[in-house]
């Protein structure tokens, strides 16, 4: 596939070719989490599919708080990049990948002294408790690995490398399946199995990733000899743009875990239902959020640049190849919803699960336009640094979940859970697509 120039070529090429290796590898991504799922749905039972479903909204808020500040600290590298400030680029790189290894060792503590506590205060069944929280404890052993990974990869995207962590992604995610089986299958070891095949796929890749990493950046001009390997100014600038990202990065998936802790209520079946549904959900994402950090790749690029019209031609395009993943996928989802669910749930064995996870799909199919709007647009914002307008329409999409949530369950069931979905992506759109009319995200870009 052919490398596009995101300062010279075609703004629409640019941004898809950019894009696509960044969506395969997601996609692998998601595969890697989902295969836990499928595993141990189909080959140990219900409960245990309820059981990593109950810890994943927990072990996504720490993995969603590396991919903001990856996001976030992103832009810094990727405007160095474009104003060919080589020397200033390693220093940021170096910067925040020091910044974040010691950040992820204290988060791997909290975790270890924590899990069981935290499953208990979002009503976790009891009768898959133990196993949640065996799940949860292997899990954190490995976090450093995973925090670093998605740090890593946020790096080789800034750099407009986005190939390279997809074919680690396709190295991790091929080892993580073949583990899963063996552990499971061969090894009887259960809920246990797919977490320990998880920390040691993901923890060889981030070692990967790194060594490769140190190899790329050799590759530009710069004196090495007098870079520096940590800046303080530059972790300060880096924290200001990272924080907005790491918050509404780890506040959403808080509001998943209080949307969970709803949902707990209802039982061990409903939860496997709607943990099918919400893997699903993660997938067709996938190519949305992509877009998202493509643009906002290419907006910070273009920016250190000076190329601001070629902004607004980058954004106009992203418009038109959301629209096309949108049609794709409700077209998908309203075809084979009951095939989708199935992977996950037999019906004739997990009636109620499987009824919860057909209705959560078939729903929510039709309105990933939203979150493509939204991606797109919070990704200028974010490529040009203006975070405020950002962070706000991403608190108000969670405040609506979290609302409707905790107010209309108890009328309209578990089913109110998914209703808010696109209210919330809509109103997200909205509120950042008019401040983006106003022209102040140009004010406001980051200067370096």
């Amino acid at each position: 596939m052919r490398e596009y120039n995101m300062l010279k070529d075609n703004p629409g090429k640019s941004l898809l070719f950019f894009a696509i290796p960044m969506i395969i590898g997601n996609l692998f991504q998601q595969f890697y989490n989902m295969t836990d799922s499928i595993v141990v749905g189909k080959f140990v039972g219900e409960g245990a599919l309820a059981s990593v479903g109950a810890s994943y909204s927990l072990t996504t808020v720490f993995i969603m708080i590396a991919i903001g500040g990856g996001i976030g600290s992103s832009v810094i590298i990727s405007q160095y990049l474009g104003a060919k400030e080589y020397e200033k680029m390693k220093t940021a790189i170096y910067t925040v990948l020091i910044s974040f290894f010691v950040l992820s060792v204290f988060m791997f503590a909290f975790g270890i002294l924590a899990n069981k506590k935290l499953l208990l205060l979002l009503n976790t069944p009891l009768n898959i408790l133990d196993d949640a929280v065996l799940y949860l404890r292997i899990y954190f052993i490995g976090l450093p690995f995973l925090f670093m990974y998605n740090i890593l990869s946020a790096v080789f995207n800034s750099l407009g490398k986005s190939k390279i962590p997809l074919y680690l992604l396709i190295f991790s995610s091929t080892l993580n399946i073949v583990l899963d089986l063996y552990m499971v299958i061969v090894l009887k070891m259960g809920v246990a199995g797919v977490a320990v095949a998880t920390v040691i796929a993901q923890g060889l890749s981030s070692v990967i990733s790194f060594l490769i990493l140190m190899k790329t950046i050799g590759k530009y001009d710069a004196d090495d000899e007098h870079i520096k390997k940590f800046d303080r100014s530059i972790l300060k600038t880096m924290i200001l743009l990272a924080i907005p990202s790491i918050l509404q990065q780890s506040i959403v998936s808080i509001g998943m875990v209080l949307v969970q802790s709803v949902v707990n209520n209802f039982g061990s079946s409903v939860l496997a239902g709607y943990s099918a549904g919400t893997r699903i959900e993660s997938i067709c994402i996938v190519p949305m959020i992509a877009m998202g950090n493509a643009i906002s790749t290419f907006t910070a690029q273009n920016l250190g640049a000076n190329q601001i019209e070629r902004v607004r031609e980058g954004y106009k395009a992203g418009y038109r190849i959301v629209i096309v993943f949108a049609i794709i996928i409700a077209l998908i989802s309203s075809l084979f919803y009951k095939n989708i669910i199935s992977i996950f749930l037999d019906p004739e064995i997990s009636g109620e699960g499987f009824s919860t996870g057909v209705r959560y799909v078939k729903f929510i199919g039709y309105f990933f336009i939203f979150i493509g709007l939204k991606s797109i647009t919070d990704g200028v914002l974010r490529g040009v640094g203006d975070m405020a307008v950002f962070t706000m329409a991403n608190l108000t999409n969670l405040g609506i979940r979290v609302f409707v949530a905790f107010k209309f369950t108890p009328i309209w069931g578990v089913d109110a859970i998914w209703y808010a979905i696109p209210i919330g992506w809509a109103i997200n759109y909205l509120i950042s697509f008019g401040y983006y009319l106003t022209g102040k995200w140009i004010e406001k870009g980051v200067n370096l």
